[in-house]
């Protein structure tokens, strides 16, 4: 099995609902996002990729237009945890790309959330 990983980032806000009252998360607060997709096949196209990361344009461009510099709460359905945030790209882009196997966004260098479909 080959396996391909691209890195994204970007920088947003958002609160959290649910949470108690002193939680530093109940208050809105920013991250520096990093978003990794990964994708799998188990052989290489012609060109010898699983996918070429000059294709993974279109999720850079989503990432960039819609999430970079915004406040989440306000672009994305439901709670913005990374969680969600992963699970909405994987979502989006699955169709597009069927290698796509996980997406993990990262708020900080020590927090990761990954989705795998």
């Amino acid at each position: 099995m080959f396996t391909i990983r691209k890195e994204f980032a970007f920088s947003a806000s958002h609160v959290l609902a649910n949470l108690p009252e002193d939680h530093p998360c109940s208050r809105v607060h920013g991250h520096n996002y990093i978003v990794t997709v990964e994708l799998k096949d188990k052989k290489l196209n012609d060109a010898g990729f699983v996918c070429d990361y000059r294709a993974l344009e279109p999720i850079k461009k989503y990432i960039d237009e819609t999430l970079d510099h915004r406040h989440l709460n306000e672009v994305l359905p439901g709670q913005p945890s990374a969680e969600l945030i992963a699970k909405t790209i994987y979502w989006k882009f699955k169709p597009m790309f069927k290698q796509l196997c996980a997406v993990e966004v990262s708020e900080t260098p020590k927090t990761k959330a990954r989705y795998d479909g």
